[in-house]
């Protein structure tokens, strides 16, 4: 996707995947650490997954994976919670992202009647990949980079790249 020519940015953008741990944290996260806190951004998911084994049903975090790779670019999501498009706060966003085919349909509903823009940004989900520690780390890793360079090609940013940023040996 070519960048953006939009020189007005979207006030509130929405990253939306299936559970709110993986995909769309992540997007969050890259978002505000590329182009700072001058746009309101969240992230939800279409429903609560599983909880991890010490932490109570009703406060789902990100997956401890995603806390991995996003903290070698020095970003920590230990207080990031789960929420479904049910939870969110407001729902007045100008532009939703989604990041999962599934996500995509609710987020379409979400907008119906609304100004908002839908896109779909199809993005592979690295929990699928099995193997060692390190070989699930480099799924998530280039769904991070991937993401990372999708937003900087849409959105533009002062910033640099959570690539430039990460430990060589983290890419």
């Amino acid at each position: 996707m070519p960048a953006n020519t939009d020189p007005t940015p979207p006030g509130a953008v929405l990253f939306t995947c299936n559970f709110n741990r993986v995909r769309s944290p992540m997007a969050e996260a890259l978002f505000k650490l590329m182009l700072g806190t001058g746009v309101f951004v969240d992230s939800c998911g279409l429903m609560h997954g599983r909880a991890d084994d010490d932490e109570p049903a009703d406060a789902v975090q990100a997956d401890p994976l995603v806390r991995v790779v996003m903290a070698e670019i020095g970003y920590d999501l230990f207080h990031h919670r789960a929420k479904t498009f049910d939870e969110l706060e407001d729902s007045s966003f100008d532009l939703v992202i989604s990041l999962t085919p599934e996500s995509q349909d609710r987020a379409t509903e979400l907008a119906r009647g609304r100004a908002a823009d839908i896109e779909y940004w199809p993005t592979a989900d690295p929990t699928l990949t099995e193997g060692s520690r390190e070989a699930r780390l480099a799924a998530y890793r280039e769904v991070r980079n991937s993401l990372a360079r999708r937003i900087a090609e849409r959105f533009g940013g002062a910033e640099p790249s959570p690539i430039d940023l990460a430990p060589r040996d983290a890419l």
